[in-house]
Protein backbone atom coordinates (compact mmCIF):
# COMPACT_ATOMS: atom_id res chain seq x y z
CA UNK A 1 0.00 0.00 0.00
CA UNK A 2 1.25 3.74 -0.89
CA UNK A 3 0.36 6.61 0.51
CA UNK A 4 1.59 10.60 0.46
CA UNK A 5 2.19 12.79 3.18
CA UNK A 6 1.41 16.57 2.69
CA UNK A 7 3.15 18.65 5.37
CA UNK A 8 1.63 22.29 5.52
CA UNK A 9 4.46 25.37 6.81
CA UNK A 10 6.08 28.52 5.62
CA UNK A 11 8.67 27.77 8.22
CA UNK A 12 9.50 24.18 6.86
CA UNK A 13 9.77 25.80 3.02
CA UNK A 14 11.94 28.55 4.75
CA UNK A 15 14.35 25.74 6.63
CA UNK A 16 13.60 27.51 9.66
CA UNK A 17 12.38 23.81 11.18
CA UNK A 18 13.07 20.38 10.18
CA UNK A 19 9.96 18.33 9.27
CA UNK A 20 9.94 15.13 12.25
CA UNK A 21 6.58 14.74 11.32
CA UNK A 22 6.66 13.66 7.81
CA UNK A 23 9.62 11.39 8.95
CA UNK A 24 7.87 9.98 12.33
CA UNK A 25 4.85 9.25 10.55
CA UNK A 26 6.56 7.75 7.47
CA UNK A 27 8.50 5.31 10.12
CA UNK A 28 5.11 4.50 11.44
CA UNK A 29 3.52 3.73 8.21
CA UNK A 30 6.87 1.36 7.35
CA UNK A 31 6.16 -0.71 10.28
CA UNK A 32 2.22 -1.69 8.84
CA UNK A 33 3.52 -2.15 5.67
CA UNK A 34 2.07 1.17 3.93
CA UNK A 35 4.99 3.12 1.90
CA UNK A 36 5.07 6.80 2.11
CA UNK A 37 5.92 7.21 -2.06
CA UNK A 38 6.00 10.73 -2.58
CA UNK A 39 6.24 13.80 0.36
CA UNK A 40 5.18 17.07 -0.35
CA UNK A 41 5.41 20.51 1.50
CA UNK A 42 3.57 23.27 0.86
CA UNK A 43 3.35 26.98 1.97
CA UNK A 44 0.13 27.98 3.73
CA UNK A 45 -1.48 29.39 0.92
CA UNK A 46 -4.97 27.97 0.33
CA UNK A 47 -4.61 27.41 -3.10
CA UNK A 48 -1.19 25.76 -2.62
CA UNK A 49 -2.92 23.16 -0.19
CA UNK A 50 -5.58 22.66 -2.48
CA UNK A 51 -3.30 21.60 -5.52
CA UNK A 52 -1.45 19.36 -3.29
CA UNK A 53 -4.42 17.31 -1.87
CA UNK A 54 -5.59 16.79 -5.57
CA UNK A 55 -2.27 15.65 -6.65
CA UNK A 56 -2.14 13.22 -4.44
CA UNK A 57 -5.28 11.71 -4.85
CA UNK A 58 -4.32 11.25 -8.36
CA UNK A 59 -1.49 9.18 -7.00
CA UNK A 60 -2.45 7.13 -4.40
CA UNK A 61 -5.20 5.75 -2.47
CA UNK A 62 -3.89 7.43 1.10
CA UNK A 63 -3.15 10.57 1.91
CA UNK A 64 -2.24 12.26 5.03
CA UNK A 65 -2.24 16.39 5.55
CA UNK A 66 -0.26 17.63 8.59
CA UNK A 67 -0.27 20.95 10.19
CA UNK A 68 -2.02 24.35 9.80
CA UNK A 69 -5.03 23.45 12.49
CA UNK A 70 -4.46 26.46 14.69
CA UNK A 71 -6.87 29.41 14.90
CA UNK A 72 -4.51 32.15 13.36
CA UNK A 73 -5.40 33.90 9.78
CA UNK A 74 -2.18 31.80 8.31
CA UNK A 75 -3.77 28.22 9.68
CA UNK A 76 -5.52 27.16 6.02
CA UNK A 77 -5.14 23.59 5.90
CA UNK A 78 -8.95 22.47 6.17
CA UNK A 79 -10.78 24.78 4.48
CA UNK A 80 -8.11 23.83 2.02
CA UNK A 81 -8.53 20.96 2.46
CA UNK A 82 -12.38 20.55 2.14
CA UNK A 83 -11.99 22.30 -1.07
CA UNK A 84 -10.01 19.93 -3.05
CA UNK A 85 -12.46 17.39 -1.58
CA UNK A 86 -15.32 19.02 -2.50
CA UNK A 87 -17.30 19.07 1.04
CA UNK A 88 -17.35 21.46 3.93
CA UNK A 89 -16.42 21.50 7.43
CA UNK A 90 -18.51 20.28 10.03
CA UNK A 91 -18.44 21.35 13.99
CA UNK A 92 -17.95 18.57 16.79
CA UNK A 93 -20.06 19.84 19.31
CA UNK A 94 -18.91 18.24 22.42
CA UNK A 95 -15.14 19.07 21.44
CA UNK A 96 -16.22 22.25 20.98
CA UNK A 97 -17.56 22.41 24.60
CA UNK A 98 -14.86 20.50 26.32
CA UNK A 99 -12.97 23.65 24.07
CA UNK A 100 -14.47 26.43 25.96
CA UNK A 101 -14.71 24.97 29.04
CA UNK A 102 -10.78 24.81 29.28
CA UNK A 103 -10.18 28.66 28.04
CA UNK A 104 -12.75 29.23 31.18
CA UNK A 105 -10.29 26.97 33.55
CA UNK A 106 -7.05 28.81 32.06
CA UNK A 107 -9.10 32.05 32.72
CA UNK A 108 -7.80 32.69 29.10
CA UNK A 109 -10.38 35.07 26.63
CA UNK A 110 -11.26 32.96 23.58
CA UNK A 111 -11.71 34.22 19.92
CA UNK A 112 -14.25 33.66 17.19
CA UNK A 113 -11.90 31.43 14.89
CA UNK A 114 -11.12 28.92 18.07
CA UNK A 115 -14.34 27.17 17.15
CA UNK A 116 -11.73 26.22 13.39
CA UNK A 117 -10.51 23.86 16.16
CA UNK A 118 -13.52 21.90 16.64
CA UNK A 119 -14.06 21.45 13.15
CA UNK A 120 -13.22 18.46 10.67
CA UNK A 121 -13.91 17.51 7.30
CA UNK A 122 -17.69 16.68 6.68
CA UNK A 123 -18.69 13.33 5.72
CA UNK A 124 -15.90 12.13 7.56
CA UNK A 125 -15.07 11.85 11.45
CA UNK A 126 -13.49 13.75 14.14
CA UNK A 127 -10.38 12.42 15.60
CA UNK A 128 -9.75 13.23 19.34
CA UNK A 129 -6.44 15.02 20.08
CA UNK A 130 -5.48 13.76 23.55
CA UNK A 131 -2.95 16.19 24.07
CA UNK A 132 -3.98 19.40 22.56
CA UNK A 133 -7.31 21.62 21.16
CA UNK A 134 -7.68 21.15 17.59
CA UNK A 135 -9.21 17.60 16.52
CA UNK A 136 -8.24 15.92 13.31
CA UNK A 137 -10.09 14.67 10.42
CA UNK A 138 -9.86 11.62 8.88
CA UNK A 139 -12.40 11.00 5.59
CA UNK A 140 -12.58 8.41 3.49
CA UNK A 141 -15.03 8.21 0.06
CA UNK A 142 -14.93 4.67 -1.69
CA UNK A 143 -10.95 3.66 -1.88
CA UNK A 144 -10.08 7.60 -1.09
CA UNK A 145 -8.78 7.60 2.54
CA UNK A 146 -7.51 11.75 3.20
CA UNK A 147 -6.24 12.38 6.95
CA UNK A 148 -5.79 15.60 8.32
CA UNK A 149 -3.82 16.31 11.54
CA UNK A 150 -2.30 19.44 13.49
CA UNK A 151 1.22 20.24 13.03
CA UNK A 152 2.54 20.15 16.90
CA UNK A 153 5.05 17.55 17.22
CA UNK A 154 3.68 16.41 20.58
CA UNK A 155 0.05 16.68 19.19
CA UNK A 156 0.89 14.93 16.00
CA UNK A 157 2.71 11.83 17.88
CA UNK A 158 -0.02 11.14 20.22
CA UNK A 159 -2.81 11.16 17.47
CA UNK A 160 -0.60 9.39 15.27
CA UNK A 161 -0.46 6.53 17.48
CA UNK A 162 -4.07 6.53 19.30
CA UNK A 163 -6.21 7.19 16.71
CA UNK A 164 -4.48 6.95 13.24
CA UNK A 165 -2.85 4.04 13.54
CA UNK A 166 -5.83 1.44 14.76
CA UNK A 167 -7.84 2.76 11.81
CA UNK A 168 -5.07 1.94 9.17
CA UNK A 169 -4.43 -1.43 10.21
CA UNK A 170 -8.83 -1.57 9.41
CA UNK A 171 -7.77 -0.87 6.32
CA UNK A 172 -5.19 -3.27 5.12
CA UNK A 173 -6.77 -6.84 6.67
CA UNK A 174 -4.74 -9.70 6.34
CA UNK A 175 -1.48 -7.39 6.30
CA UNK A 176 1.55 -8.85 7.15
CA UNK A 177 3.77 -7.58 9.61
CA UNK A 178 6.69 -5.44 9.22
CA UNK A 179 9.07 -5.47 12.04
CA UNK A 180 12.56 -4.14 12.77
CA UNK A 181 14.80 -4.15 15.35
CA UNK A 182 17.95 -1.61 15.33
CA UNK A 183 21.40 -2.75 16.44
CA UNK A 184 24.03 -0.15 17.82
CA UNK A 185 27.78 0.54 16.77
CA UNK A 186 30.28 2.96 18.04
CA UNK A 187 34.12 3.17 16.42
CA UNK A 188 33.21 1.00 13.08
CA UNK A 189 33.73 2.65 9.54
CA UNK A 190 29.97 2.03 7.72
CA UNK A 191 31.89 0.78 4.62
CA UNK A 192 33.48 -1.97 6.90
CA UNK A 193 30.53 -2.26 9.24
CA UNK A 194 27.73 -3.13 6.47
CA UNK A 195 30.73 -5.13 4.07
CA UNK A 196 30.95 -7.60 6.90
CA UNK A 197 27.21 -7.58 7.54
CA UNK A 198 26.10 -8.06 3.99
CA UNK A 199 28.48 -11.12 3.70
CA UNK A 200 27.00 -12.49 7.07
CA UNK A 201 23.62 -12.26 5.57
CA UNK A 202 24.43 -13.46 1.88
CA UNK A 203 22.08 -16.03 1.97
CA UNK A 204 19.44 -14.59 4.75
CA UNK A 205 16.63 -12.96 2.31
CA UNK A 206 14.20 -12.66 4.76
CA UNK A 207 16.17 -10.16 6.40
CA UNK A 208 17.13 -6.51 4.99
CA UNK A 209 20.04 -4.48 6.67
CA UNK A 210 20.27 -1.10 6.53
CA UNK A 211 22.82 1.80 8.30
CA UNK A 212 22.11 4.83 9.34
CA UNK A 213 24.94 7.55 10.25
CA UNK A 214 23.85 8.88 13.36
CA UNK A 215 26.20 11.53 15.72
CA UNK A 216 28.58 9.50 17.36
CA UNK A 217 27.06 6.12 16.51
CA UNK A 218 26.00 3.69 13.39
CA UNK A 219 22.40 2.18 13.68
CA UNK A 220 21.94 -0.74 11.61
CA UNK A 221 18.00 -1.40 11.28
CA UNK A 222 17.20 -5.14 10.55
CA UNK A 223 13.59 -5.56 8.79
CA UNK A 224 11.41 -8.24 7.86
CA UNK A 225 7.92 -9.23 7.38
CA UNK A 226 6.44 -11.78 9.28
CA UNK A 227 2.40 -13.37 9.62
CA UNK A 228 3.12 -12.47 13.24
CA UNK A 229 5.36 -10.67 16.17
CA UNK A 230 6.34 -14.06 17.69
CA UNK A 231 7.64 -15.23 13.94
CA UNK A 232 9.57 -11.61 13.34
CA UNK A 233 10.71 -11.78 16.40
CA UNK A 234 12.53 -14.99 16.55
CA UNK A 235 13.97 -14.38 12.89
CA UNK A 236 15.66 -11.21 13.83
CA UNK A 237 16.81 -12.39 17.19
CA UNK A 238 18.45 -15.19 14.80
CA UNK A 239 19.76 -12.40 12.37
CA UNK A 240 21.48 -10.23 15.24
CA UNK A 241 23.25 -13.33 16.82
CA UNK A 242 24.95 -14.04 13.39
CA UNK A 243 25.63 -10.03 12.94
CA UNK A 244 27.27 -10.29 16.30
CA UNK A 245 29.29 -13.07 15.14
CA UNK A 246 30.50 -11.80 12.55
CA UNK A 247 31.05 -8.10 13.75
CA UNK A 248 30.71 -7.75 17.31
CA UNK A 249 33.07 -5.40 18.01
CA UNK A 250 32.10 -1.65 18.53
CA UNK A 251 27.93 -2.96 19.50
CA UNK A 252 26.43 -1.46 22.55
CA UNK A 253 23.15 -2.65 21.96
CA UNK A 254 19.55 -2.92 20.60
CA UNK A 255 16.44 -0.77 20.35
CA UNK A 256 16.10 2.94 21.99
CA UNK A 257 19.09 2.93 24.01
CA UNK A 258 22.13 5.23 24.45
CA UNK A 259 25.66 4.80 25.05
CA UNK A 260 26.31 6.46 27.95
CA UNK A 261 23.01 4.96 29.17
CA UNK A 262 24.12 1.04 28.99
CA UNK A 263 27.38 2.46 30.99
CA UNK A 264 25.21 3.89 33.60
CA UNK A 265 23.07 0.77 33.98
CA UNK A 266 26.30 -1.21 34.00
CA UNK A 267 27.77 0.78 36.89
CA UNK A 268 24.51 0.95 38.63
CA UNK A 269 24.49 -2.78 38.51
CA UNK A 270 27.58 -3.53 40.33
CA UNK A 271 27.48 -0.50 42.30
CA UNK A 272 30.57 1.44 40.75
CA UNK A 273 31.50 5.03 40.03
CA UNK A 274 33.02 6.62 37.29
CA UNK A 275 34.78 10.38 36.82
CA UNK A 276 36.71 11.97 34.21
CA UNK A 277 38.84 14.49 33.09
CA UNK A 278 38.38 16.23 29.22
CA UNK A 279 40.70 18.04 27.40
CA UNK A 280 39.24 19.01 23.98
CA UNK A 281 35.93 17.54 24.68
CA UNK A 282 35.38 19.95 27.08
CA UNK A 283 33.18 17.95 30.11
CA UNK A 284 30.92 16.22 27.01
CA UNK A 285 31.88 13.01 28.44
CA UNK A 286 30.39 13.89 31.69
CA UNK A 287 27.42 15.86 30.29
CA UNK A 288 26.63 12.65 28.04
CA UNK A 289 26.62 10.98 31.16
CA UNK A 290 24.45 13.20 33.01
CA UNK A 291 22.00 12.98 30.77
CA UNK A 292 20.98 9.46 32.01
CA UNK A 293 18.22 9.84 34.65
CA UNK A 294 19.80 8.45 37.79
CA UNK A 295 23.58 9.38 36.73
CA UNK A 296 24.04 10.81 40.15
CA UNK A 297 24.08 7.38 41.60
CA UNK A 298 27.60 6.56 39.44
CA UNK A 299 28.79 9.99 39.17
CA UNK A 300 29.75 12.44 41.91
CA UNK A 301 31.96 15.37 39.78
CA UNK A 302 34.93 15.71 37.14
CA UNK A 303 37.15 17.71 35.70
CA UNK A 304 37.63 19.56 32.84
CA UNK A 305 41.29 20.51 32.45
CA UNK A 306 41.64 22.50 29.09
CA UNK A 307 45.21 24.36 29.35
CA UNK A 308 47.87 22.52 30.57
CA UNK A 309 48.46 24.15 33.58
CA UNK A 310 44.93 23.34 34.93
CA UNK A 311 46.08 19.53 34.13
CA UNK A 312 48.86 20.21 36.80
CA UNK A 313 46.80 22.33 39.09
CA UNK A 314 43.52 20.22 39.38
CA UNK A 315 44.86 16.90 38.45
CA UNK A 316 48.25 16.94 40.16
CA UNK A 317 49.77 15.97 36.59
CA UNK A 318 53.83 16.04 37.02
CA UNK A 319 54.83 19.19 34.97
CA UNK A 320 57.57 16.91 33.60
CA UNK A 321 55.28 14.44 31.93
CA UNK A 322 53.74 17.24 29.54
CA UNK A 323 57.27 18.83 29.10
CA UNK A 324 58.31 15.34 28.03
CA UNK A 325 55.74 13.27 26.05
CA UNK A 326 53.82 16.68 25.24
CA UNK A 327 49.95 17.25 25.77
CA UNK A 328 48.58 14.66 22.92
CA UNK A 329 50.42 11.89 24.30
CA UNK A 330 49.64 8.65 25.90
CA UNK A 331 51.64 9.14 28.94
CA UNK A 332 49.28 12.36 29.44
CA UNK A 333 46.10 11.05 29.03
CA UNK A 334 46.27 7.95 31.22
CA UNK A 335 47.82 10.37 33.60
CA UNK A 336 44.70 12.47 33.47
CA UNK A 337 42.64 9.12 34.03
CA UNK A 338 44.82 8.62 36.98
CA UNK A 339 44.40 11.82 38.19
CA UNK A 340 40.32 12.26 38.22
CA UNK A 341 40.04 9.07 39.65
CA UNK A 342 42.39 9.22 42.89
CA UNK A 343 40.95 13.38 43.37
CA UNK A 344 37.49 12.11 43.41
CA UNK A 345 38.10 8.66 44.82
CA UNK A 346 35.89 6.32 41.80
CA UNK A 347 36.15 3.38 40.47
CA UNK A 348 37.24 4.09 37.12
CA UNK A 349 38.69 7.18 35.46
CA UNK A 350 38.51 8.69 31.91
CA UNK A 351 40.98 10.72 30.42
CA UNK A 352 41.10 12.68 26.71
CA UNK A 353 43.31 15.00 25.32
CA UNK A 354 44.06 15.64 21.97
CA UNK A 355 43.30 17.90 18.74
CA UNK A 356 40.01 18.88 18.09
CA UNK A 357 41.35 21.08 14.85
CA UNK A 358 41.03 22.55 12.69
CA UNK A 359 44.65 23.48 13.67
CA UNK A 360 47.39 21.25 14.43
CA UNK A 361 48.71 21.20 18.13
CA UNK A 362 52.31 19.88 19.26
CA UNK A 363 52.78 18.85 15.80
CA UNK A 364 49.71 16.49 15.91
CA UNK A 365 46.92 17.07 12.98
CA UNK A 366 43.88 17.41 14.10
CA UNK A 367 41.83 14.07 15.03
CA UNK A 368 44.37 12.77 16.63
CA UNK A 369 42.95 11.68 19.71
CA UNK A 370 44.46 9.74 23.06
CA UNK A 371 42.17 7.92 25.48
CA UNK A 372 43.25 6.87 28.88
CA UNK A 373 40.77 4.80 31.10
CA UNK A 374 42.08 4.21 34.90
CA UNK A 375 40.51 1.37 36.59
CA UNK A 376 40.81 1.25 40.40
CA UNK A 377 43.56 -2.13 41.66
CA UNK A 378 44.63 -2.49 37.53
CA UNK A 379 46.80 -0.96 34.96
CA UNK A 380 45.96 2.10 33.21
CA UNK A 381 45.13 2.13 29.72
CA UNK A 382 45.41 4.25 26.80
CA UNK A 383 44.11 4.40 23.30
CA UNK A 384 44.76 6.68 20.06
CA UNK A 385 42.39 7.81 17.95
CA UNK A 386 42.79 9.57 14.10
CA UNK A 387 39.14 10.58 13.70
CA UNK A 388 38.59 11.71 10.21
CA UNK A 389 39.90 15.63 10.32
CA UNK A 390 37.06 16.61 7.87
CA UNK A 391 34.66 15.78 9.60
CA UNK A 392 34.60 19.11 11.92
CA UNK A 393 35.61 20.13 15.26
CA UNK A 394 32.22 18.86 16.70
CA UNK A 395 32.27 15.50 14.98
CA UNK A 396 36.07 14.98 16.59
CA UNK A 397 34.93 15.74 19.65
CA UNK A 398 31.80 13.76 19.76
CA UNK A 399 33.63 10.83 18.67
CA UNK A 400 36.12 10.80 21.11
CA UNK A 401 33.38 11.27 23.89
CA UNK A 402 31.36 8.42 22.88
CA UNK A 403 34.55 6.29 22.32
CA UNK A 404 35.75 6.75 25.94
CA UNK A 405 32.85 5.86 27.11
CA UNK A 406 33.62 2.32 24.70
CA UNK A 407 36.46 1.80 25.86
CA UNK A 408 34.71 1.77 29.67
CA UNK A 409 31.62 -0.20 28.39
CA UNK A 410 33.80 -3.07 26.34
CA UNK A 411 35.56 -3.59 30.14
CA UNK A 412 32.43 -3.77 31.88
CA UNK A 413 31.29 -6.42 29.64
CA UNK A 414 33.84 -8.57 30.38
Amino acid sequence: MEAEIITVGEEIILGEIDNTNARFLADRMRQQGIVARWQTTTDDAPQHICTAVQNALSRVKTVFVCGGLGPTTDDNTLSATAAALGTHLAIDERHWRWIKQEFKNRHQKMVKSNIVQACFLAGGASLTNPVGLAVGSWWQQGEKTVVVLPGPPREFRAMVDQEVLPRLRQLIPGQQLVADLIMHYVGVPESQLMTTINAALAKNSAVVATSYVQPGEIQVRLTTTAASQQEADARLQTTRQTILAAQPEGYFGDGQITLAGEVVSLLKQRHLHVTAAESLTGGLVQSLICSVPGASAVFDGGFVTYAPAQKAAMLGIQAEVIDKYGVVSSETAGAMADGCRQKVGADFGLGLTGVAGPDELDGQPAGTVWLGLSIKGEPTRTRCLHLDAHSGRQAIRLNSAQLALMMLYDHLQK
